[in-house]
Order: structure tokens, then sequence, then C-alpha cells
């Protein structure tokens, strides 16, 4: 077990190097388009108004702090890992290397994790400024916490899947886009239609909306949403390395 925790900051490490030298430019990046939103939506559409009885602004602050460690931590793992595979060259010596394939898989995905992690906490603050309201609990913490980790996952899965730039930028634009105004970010899924509702809740970014939201607005908290998250870091994970075991071949 040590070994293998050894193995995984190992693989972690490079990438730390690169996040440690230019960690104020990501971050800065990463906070240009919740911020836009959080005027957009916030205040341009949403002061004075209600909804589902709280402030709007109340409400859409955990849906975009959701959607902060949505594409964060996907782009993070998934930008990086495509860089590694395709710029540099690199992976593929990591591959030849004594260090398992849960390991690199891990690693890889962590570096999306702590990136997700550090966006995510700039926009709260803001959030926290913005809105007294907002309840930040070791609840909200843990929420936000498996929500980047099974984001950064599925970056990972898709950058093994994608072989290309063009694929990876066509995927974005046909997936990753839709599920930015679609999962109950912005608006709340109770009246929606029920077949477009089940639909929503086959999506990652839905379920951790809904958590961070409950869990911030002090409201019930729905635990199937919780595990749902654990549920797909796991099938994340696991086809993660099954592509990358039928890749090493």
């Amino acid at each position: 077990m040590m070994q293998f925790f050894s193995d995984v900051y190992s693989v972690l490490w490079i990438s730390l190097r690169d996040l440690r030298r230019r960690w104020r430019a990501i971050v800065a990046t990463s906070l240009v388009q919740p911020l836009l939103y959080l005027v957009a939506f916030g205040y341009g559409m949403g002061r004075g108004v209600s909804f589902e009885g709280v402030d709007y602004l109340a409400f859409v602050i955990p849906g975009i702090i959701a959607l902060t460690a949505f594409s964060v931590s996907f782009n993070g793992a998934a930008s990086k890992l495509q860089v590694d595979r395709f710029f540099f060259k690199s992976f593929d010596e990591l591959l030849m290397s004594p260090v398992s394939l849960y390991a690199i898989v891990l690693g890889k995905a962590l570096v999306g994790v702590i990136r997700g992690l550090i966006s995510s906490t700039a926009i709260l603050l803001v959030g926290i400024a913005l809105c007294r309201t907002l309840v930040v609990t070791p609840l909200f913490v843990l929420v936000l916490v498996t929500a980047c980790c099974a984001f950064a996952l599925f970056g990972v899965l898709v950058a093994f899947v994608v072989d290309t730039h063009h694929g990876m930028s066509n995927f974005s634009s046909m997936v990753i886009l839709p599920m930015t105004f679609l999962c109950g970010t912005f608006f709340s899924l109770s009246d929606l239609p029920e077949i477009a509702k089940t639909a929503l809740y086959l999506l990652p970014l839905t379920h951790a909306s809904q958590s961070l939201r409950a869990a911030a607005l002090d409201q019930t908290f729905p635990w199937l949403s919780l595990a749902a998250l654990i549920i797909f870091g796991i099938i994340f994970y696991t086809a993660s390395i099954i592509v990358l075991k039928k890749k090493s071949v």
C-alpha cells in the first residue's frame, strides 16, 4: 500500500512542479468564466428575484461552484494528460516505468482535483462575500472534494479515449458545453418534464449541483446524489484502467 501511494505521488509530483510555477495564471484564467456567470446570472438577471424560497444569487452561487469544480477539474486532468501524450511524448516513458497503471490514473487525476479545489475555493470565497446566507459545512467540503475527484477521473478517461486535440474540442462542444447549462447549475430541475429530468440525472454535474446547493443553503440533503458522485468516480476510474491496459498492450 505504501508503495502504491509512493507511485501516485511520483506521478503527481511532475504535474505539481508545473502547477507551482504557474498557479497564479492558472487560477486567474479558470476564474474568468465563473465570475462572468456570477455577474450575468446572479446580478444581471437575478437581482431581487427569489427562487425556491431563496434569493436567486444564493441559489446560483452553489451551482457556479459546482460548474467551476467540473470545468477546472475535468480540463486540468484532461488537458495536462493530452499535452503529455501528444506534445511532450512523456506519457509513453511513464508507461515503461515500474509504476502501476492504477497509480498512473490516480496520479494524473489528482492534479485536476487540486486545480479544481483551488478554483472552487476562490469562487466560494467570492460567493460568501456577496451572499451571507451561504453555509460552508464539512458536508459541503466533502461533496466538493468528491465532485472534483469524479470530474478529474472523467477528464482522465476522456483524454485516454480521445486521441486528438481536435477530438477533444469536439467532445467539449458536444458534451461539456451542454452539461454546463443543463445540469441545474442556473435553474431548478423540478419543473422539467420527467424524461428530461431522468436524462439529466444520468450526468454527474447534476448531482454535484444538487448536493452543493442543499449543503450550502441548509436544505434537505440528497444523499443519493452524493452516492451517485462516488459511483461515477468509481466507474470513471475503472474505465480509465481498462482503456489504459488496452493501449499499453
